[in-house]
Parts: C-alpha cells; sequence; structure tokens
C-alpha cells in the first residue's frame, strides 16, 4: 500500500559536508558493471548514472577504477592513469551533473585478488579466488603505488567527479595490507598496526594534500573482516581515527573479505545485518558514517538515520533494480519499489563472469541506451498467458509500450513458481517482486483473469493480435523403475506443503531447485523459522561485537530434523551449476545440516525398501521414506497451434517466452528478461 509522502523524513533530509551538500541520505554503493572497463562503454555507462541520479539518489559511486596496471581486476579493466581517460569520464560526471547529483569515483586496486599476471600484494601469498600468485610489494614499489593514487585521484578531479572512494574493505590491496591474514611483512609496513595501516594513511593523507579541502574524499572501511587473520575491533577503531586525522570526509562501511566463508549480501542475510556495527565505528570518529549490507527497503533505512546510528545509507543492488527508488520514497509510492532481493545472479555473478551486470527483477539495469520501453507506433491487443515471472513482465512492459494487455492465468493468484520459490527459507525476498509486480498491473491497466485456464479457441476468438505463451513447465518424471509409486513426489507438492516427506529422504536432481528443496526440508514445517539477526549470527558463526579478530566465533551446532540424500547424474561436484557468489553459501548450509550429496548416480529402481542406486559402479540402497523428484522440467506448450499448419490471414502472432520456451532449468533472470525484450519490440 502507498504511504504517506512525509513517512521517511530523515531518508531524505541533505547532508551538509560543510564544503558541499548532499541532496539526500541515500547513497548508490560502488557496483562493477562491466562498462567500466572498456571505453567505448562510457556513454552507455553516462545513462546507466544518469538514470538512477534523476531518480532521486544524492550520491554515486563508479565501479572500481584501477590506479595502475597492477591492480587491474582483469586484464585492461577501467584504469584512471593518463590525461587520455579523462575525457570518457568527462561523459559520465556530466550525465550526473546535468540531473542534479554528486558523483565519486573508486579507486580500487585489486592486490591479489587481480585475475591478470601482474598481481601484488603485501606479502607473496596467493588468493584463494585468483590463479595469480602474488608478488610482495617493494618499498620502491609501493612508492609507486602511492604515486599511482595520486595521480588517479587528480585526474578523477579533472574528469569532473565530486570526490574519490579509495577502497580499503573486500579483501583488496588495502585491506590486505591491514590484516595479518595477507601481511606477513617485517618492515616498516608490517607487524604491528601502526606499520600495517601505513599505505592507507599515507594514500589518504597524500590525496587530500594533491586535491585539496573541497573533494570528497571517502575511504570504503572494512570494520567486520570475517576471515581468519581478520584486524580487532580496536585495530578497526585505530584506523579509522587516523584516517580521519589523515582526511577522510566521511566512512563507507565494507563487511567481509570476498574469500570469507559467511555470507553477507545473498537473500538470506537479514536485512541491514551489519548496521549495529556501523553505528558502533560512528561512536568512534566524528565524520559522518554509511551503513551497507543489505537494505533494499526504506523503512530499514529511515530508522537507521532517525535513531542517529548512521549519517547515511549506502544501496548498490537496490538501484539496479529500480532506478526511481528515492523519488518513489520522496511521493509516498513505496508499493511501487521494484525490491532488490538479493540473488545476485544478473549482477555479481555476471561480473565475476567478465559479463556485463545487469539484474534479475530489472532487465533494463546496463542496457539503459538498447532495452527501452517507448510507446508503439500502433496499439496492439495482447493476450498474455500465464502470470508467473515471465508473464508478468511481459504483460507490463507491453502496458507500459501503450498495448491493450489481457493476463490469463489457470491460478487464482500471480506468481507462477516464484510463489514456490518463496517458501524456501532465506527466499523470502522473493514476495517482493510479486509485491511489485501486483501494483505494476494495475498501475500499467492490465486486465487480469485468475482462476481459469483458458482455451486456444477462447483466445482465439477473442481477435487478440499476438498471444504470449508464457504457461511454464510442467516438473519431468524421470524413466526409473518404482517412479509412480505413492511415496515418490514432486518438488511441486513438496514446497506447497502438499505431501510432508519422512525423517529420510533421497533428493533426485541436484540443479538450484534440488537444493532449495533440500533447504526447505532440513526445518519442521510447522515450526517458523526465527528469521532474526541474533539466530542468523548464531548459525554462521558472526560476533557483531568483534570481540575476536575478523568478527568470527564457532557456528552453533544444529541437529537436522531429516536425513537428507541429494543426488545427481552428473560426474561434476554436486552445486556446481549454482551461482558464483551464492552457490557456496547453499552447499554450506546443506553439508552443515549433515547432507549427503553423490555424482555420478545410477538410478536403478524404487521399492518399498527405498531407492536402490549404483555410484561410480557401486551399488548401494538408500532406505528412505519418500524420493523427491527434482530432476528437470518440460514446456507446457499445448496453446501453440500445431506445427506445420499455415496460419489464417488475419491470425494472432503466437510467441514462448520463460519455461515455455526453454525448461531445461527453471531461470527467472531469463524468463523476466525475455518478456521485456519481447514485449518492448511489439
Amino acid at each position: 500500500m502507498s504511504v504517506s509522502p512525509n513517512a521517511h523524513p530523515h531518508l531524505l533530509q541533505p547532508l551538509d559536508l560543510g564544503f558541499t551538500t548532499l541532496r539526500n541520505r541515500v547513497m548508490m554503493g560502488s557496483m562493477h558493471t562491466g562498462l567500466e572497463d572498456r571505453f567505448y562503454n562510457y556513454a552507455k555507462l553516462a545513462a546507466y548514472f544518469r538514470e538512477r541520479v534523476r531518480g532521486g539518489v544524492g550520491l554515486v559511486v563508479t565501479g572500481g577504477i584501477s590506479p595502475n596496471r597492477q591492480g587491474w581486476l582483469l586484464p585492461f579493466g577501467g584504469t584512471l592513469n593518463s590525461i587520455f581517460d579523462v575525457y570518457n569520464h568527462r561523459k559520465v560526471t556530466r550525465a550526473v551533473h546535468e540531473e542534479g547529483g554528486k558523483i565519486l569515483m573508486q579507486i580500487l586496486h585489486s592486490g591479489r585478488y587481480g585475475y591478470q599476471p601482474f598481481v601484488v600484494s603485501a606479502s607473496s601469498i596467493k588468493s584463494p579466488i585468483s590463479m595469480f600468485k602474488p608478488k610482495a610489494l617493494t618499498v620502491s614499489g609501493i612508492e609507486s603505488t602511492i604515486k599511482a593514487y595520486l595521480r588517479c585521484a587528480k585526474l578523477a578531479q579533472k574528469a569532473g567527479y565530486d570526490g574519490v572512494e579509495i577502497m580499503g574493505s573486500e579483501g583488496y590491496l588495502l585491506n590486505q595490507f591491514l590484516c595479518t591474514r595477507s601481511n606477513k611483512r617485517t618492515d616498516a609496513y608490517g607487524g604491528s598496526i601502526e606499520n600495517r595501516m601505513r599505505l592507507p594513511v599515507e594514500i589518504v593523507r597524500q590525496v587530500r594534500a594533491a586535491v585539496g579541502s573541497n573533494f570528497i574524499l571517502m575511504y570504503r572501511h572494512s570494520v567486520l573482516d570475517l576471515v581468519e587473520g581478520g584486524n580487532s575491533w580496536e585495530e578497526v577503531v585505530q584506523v579509522a581515527q587516523a584516517l580521519e586525522a589523515a582526511g577522510v570526509t566521511l566512512f563507507n562501511t565494507g563487511f567481509g573479505w570476498h574469500e570469507a566463508r559467511t555470507p553477507t549480501i545473498v537473500t538470506s542475510v537479514p536485512r541491514a545485518a551489519f548496521a549495529s556495527v556501523a553505528a558502533r565505528l560512528k561512536q568512534a570518529v566524528t565524520v559522518p558514517v554509511i551503513a551497507s549490507n543489505r537494505i533494499n527497503m526504506p523503512d530499514e533505512a529511515e530508522t537507521l538515520i532517525a535513531s542517529g546510528s548512521v549519517d547515511m545509507v549506502s544501496m548498490a543492488r537496490p538501484f539496479l533494480a529500480d532506478s526511481e527508488w528515492v523519488n518513489k520514497v520522496a511521493a509516498g509510492r513505496v508499493d511501487e519499489i521494484n525490491t532488490c532481493i538479493g540473488c545476485n545472479q544478473a549482477c555479481l555473478d555476471h561480473t565475476f563472469a567478465n559479463q556485463r551486470a545487469s539484474c534479475l527483477v530489472n532487465p533494463r539495469a546496463g542496457h539503459e541506451t538498447e532495452l527501452l520501453y517507448r510507446k508503439a507506433q500502433r496499439q496492439k491487443k495482447v493476450a498474455v498467458v500465464g502470470a508467473g515471472p515471465a508473464g508478468l513482465s511481459a504483460a507490463t512492459v507491453a502496458a507500459e509500450c501503450g498495448h491493450d494487455v489481457t493476463l490469463f492465468d489457470s491460478s487464482d493468484r500471480i506468481g507462477g513458481q516464484f510463489n514456490i520459490a518463496m517458501q524456501v527459507p532465506g527466499k523470502e525476498e522473493f514476495a517482493q517482486t510479486l509485491r511489485y509486480f501486483s501494483k505494476r498491473l494495475k498501475v500499467t491497466g492490465v486486465r487480469v483473469q485468475l482462476g481459469h485456464r483458458v482455451t486456444r479457441e477462447q483466445l482465439l476468438a477473442q481477435g487478440f493480435d499476438v498471444i504470449v505463451l508464457a504457461t511454464g513447465i510442467v516438473p519431468r518424471t524421470p524413466r526409473i523403475p518404482g517412479v509412480q509409486r505413492a511415496n515418490v513426489v514432486t518438488y511441486a507438492d513438496v514446497l506447497q506443503r502438499k505431501v510432508v516427506p519422512g525423517s529420510r529422504v533421497a533428493i533426485i536432481g541436484a540443479g538450484g531447485i534440488g537444493f532449495d528443496v533440500g533447504e526447505f526440508l532440513l526445518h519442521d514445517p510447522a515450526v517458523a523459522l526465527p528469521v532474526s539477526i541474533d539466530h542468523w549470527c548464531r548459525e554462521w558463526g558472526v560476533d557483531l561485537q568483534a570481540q575476536a579478530n575478523g568478527g568470527l566465533i564457532s557456528p552453533e551446532s544444529v541437529k537436522p530434523y531429516r536425513q537428507l540424500y541429494l543426488l545427481q547424474r552428473k560426474s561434476t561436484r554436486v552445486g556446481a551449476g549454482l551461482g558464483k557468489t551464492s552457490g557456496w553459501v547453499h552447499r554450506a548450509v546443506l553439508q552443515r545440516n549433515g547432507v549427503q550429496m553423490f555424482s555420478g548416480v545410477e538410478y536403478q529402481r524404487i521399492d518399498d525398501i527405498g531407492l536402490h542406486i549404483t555410484v561410480n559402479g557401486e551399488a548401494r540402497v538408500l532406505e528412505v521414506d519418500h524420493v523427491v523428484l527434482c530432476a528437470g522440467q518440460e514446456s507446457l506448450i499445448e496453446l501453440m497451434p500445431p506445427a506445420g499448419v499455415p496460419s489464417e490471414l488475419g491470425a494472432p502472432r503466437f510467441y514462448t517466452i520463460g519455461g515455455a520456451a526453454l525448461a531445461s532449468e527453471l531461470d527467472a533472470k531469463r524468463a523476466i528478461r525475455e518478456g521485456a525484450v519481447l514485449a518492448a519490440s511489439l
């Protein structure tokens, strides 16, 4: 529902930095899109930022820009070390300033995280996320690195940026110098915290001297490393106070190294889970402090600022999901916000695969100059059959483009497979997407007909110009003797609570759905799951008080509700096909709960004893109460005209999208994008 335009006054209040003022307390934090890495994409990057600043955000930060070749994240990645780079960056700053916003350029030296052979670090210790072992910087190399930061900051100023953010968290170079995990030096840059912080403090001091006092210098400070060998809270504070004295304008907060085995941004992390740590930092410094990580809706953000806990909130992915986030808050249209669900599938997973970042719930993100929702030259009468993610996307975009749209679904509610997915613990945020689409259907004027299974004849009789089949899938039944037994059920039966499996369950299929079913079955469905920050911290062994170095403690022991077996035919590692930034979280949850995972499985039969299988040639019997099928899907396309039958003159054009077009593995990212692209092209 809509709220009062005055419901979030503190969030929309300006922030006075002395020499300049930010128009509100909302920052779009750094998010690498891939557009930064190629000069010919800077016009697209400018359009991307323009749209978000026009949407009301007070301050934006670019993706990481390296100060030199050694700092590249990827070969030939985004770098600002030459006057010839300034021209392209001015396209970005000009676009932001024309919309009344301010922008910082993030200076990021990857250190040992670089995916390129020139990597350097505090010590020659290979990181677990790059194939390249770094060289330890010599003292002269450190001096050259400081000069590179200075040159980069001065060029950023020349390019029109309002300031820079120096990346000192997430395990990048400056964080590597700060922590004994990666700093084993015995010279003036190693050993005590006074020595380990020498490089970042000197960089800030010299950058401030070079750019003057009227230039924002933000430092992203790692306040909870979440790795062994991380810093204590006392060291975190000592570093922050030294950085403030050296010239920092404000602090952004960072949590967890990229190699940490604690999730910090996936959807299962509670909202604003780390805000209390940012609040503690605010008590230790006098400059403004920004809270970050898993803040995606205005109520949490307003509470943080109204309470005085922090001065601003940083949100990166939420502005991929909805560029109009701030304007909607200001107008009291919170129910129209397209909420970031923390899935990482189209943003961070794309980044780590060297692809352009976008957004599962907003495929226009990163494609603002290519995917345009323009009014069509001729209004068409459009039927969309299926109100899952693909159909919702197609129907709302088609209506936004001026078409007359009717949406059909046999269910009595919209959502399709999302209604199933949001039953999985940690995926409750998926309900926000359905709330958004429900409102969007009303705003765009889509007629919605639910609870009726429409036929092809009925569609043809209504004179539609276009019929879009987003009818989705049906679960595939594998050919296994005994598969028709009563104790063999589908994942849909389980997640929709039509069946309550017994205490020992075999799950056939270890794709994303198999893992979802596994997480669902680890808990008693009759007991409401606690979603509090305290419970999550105990589960993952996180100490928000940071009494232990790095903020790590022993996770709470768990007693699984069921004994589960997760099986796949493939011989690859179970879960290898899951998303890079979230897959390891799902594997860790199942492993911690004693789920036995098998690859290279051949299914022999299902009988009264259980499931008979062969694993790498060895026969085994799993004595289970139920077998859950997650072995793929088949497209539901019964409404398509028969193949080979010529279309009559004036007959509607049929299209298939989402699972109806390709049912291999359920893919909401592809489904929503296909719906939007098709609708925009009608």
